[in-house]
């Protein structure tokens, strides 16, 4: 079964966001990055498949030279091919993005001599958030797609025409939908708990060669005009006082709240 995952470098979790002086991009000088929290559930998934069915899991990006590092890692966890589109160090729109994935996948497919019979995205990237590239790569590629997964099953040996079963949550259940090979799915976090990479599984990272394919898509409809980052919430501890001495002004902040 050939299984093909797309990932994004993004800011790590958690991180401090600062963004330039003109606010039109974010201000890396201090960041962390990491895979998009989705798309490590996507890659976990992929690698579990493989397991089960055999096949390889190829994970692909769009972003600097610095995002292979998030390819070496998939590897590290058992993906077993890695494909970096570099972009120009600009903020790529999801049109543009989308129009770059969907050439990289009809080249991969192309020299493989077979299409993948599963693309996996994130169900949206952790920055952005966007909901948007892997549904317009499913609709180049003229093929279905389901977002908000959070359950995989395939049919037989995950070789040849097949299907994919797929359950989504919804309030007080699942949707569950059949749909056939090759398809497209955007998986959610909570998909599974990802593995961390072994010693073994690292060693064996450094050595991965990573692919690189330089597509030129056009850019899009959407600009993007200005990134603001809100004021920061301060909050303030004022010490009511000391034994007793505090009663007063306890009570007067629980009738303020409205305990009282």
């Amino acid at each position: 079964m050939k299984i093909l995952c797309c990932v994004k470098r993004v800011p790590a979790p958690g991180a401090k966001i600062n963004v330039t002086a003109d606010g039109s991009q974010v201000d890396a000088a201090h960041l962390g990055f990491t895979t998009s929290p989705h798309e490590e559930c996507a890659v976990e998934g992929a690698v579990q498949l493989r397991e089960q069915h055999g096949g390889e899991v190829t994970v692909l990006t769009v972003g600097p030279t610095e995002a292979s590092e998030q390819l070496r890692y998939a590897a590290s966890v058992g993906a077993d091919h890695g494909v970096l589109i570099p972009d120009d160090g600009s903020a790529w729109d999801p049109q543009r993005t989308a129009a770059a994935i969907g050439d990289a996948i009809e080249t991969l497919e192309a020299q493989n001599g077979s299409a993948f019979d599963l693309i996996l995205f994130g169900n949206e990237s952790a920055d952005t958030g966007g909901f948007q590239v892997g549904i317009r790569v499913a609709y180049r590629l003229r093929r279905p797609i389901v977002n908000g997964i959070k359950g995989i099953e395939v049919s037989g040996d995950g070789t040849g025409a097949g299907t994919v079963t797929a359950r989504r949550e919804i309030d007080g259940g699942f949707e569950v939908y059949e749909l056939p090979r090759p398809c497209v799915l955007g998986v959610k976090e909570g998909l599974n708990l990802p593995r961390y990479p072994t010693m073994k599984g690292r060693l064996n990272s450094k050595k991965l060669e990573i692919q690189s394919l330089d597509i030129d898509a056009a850019a899009g409809g959407q600009r993007r005009v200005r990134l603001h980052r809100p004021a920061e919430q301060v909050s303030e501890t004022v010490i009511l006082g000391e034994g007793p001495e505090a009663a007063v002004a306890v009570v007067d902040v629980l009738e303020e709240l409205g305990v009282l």
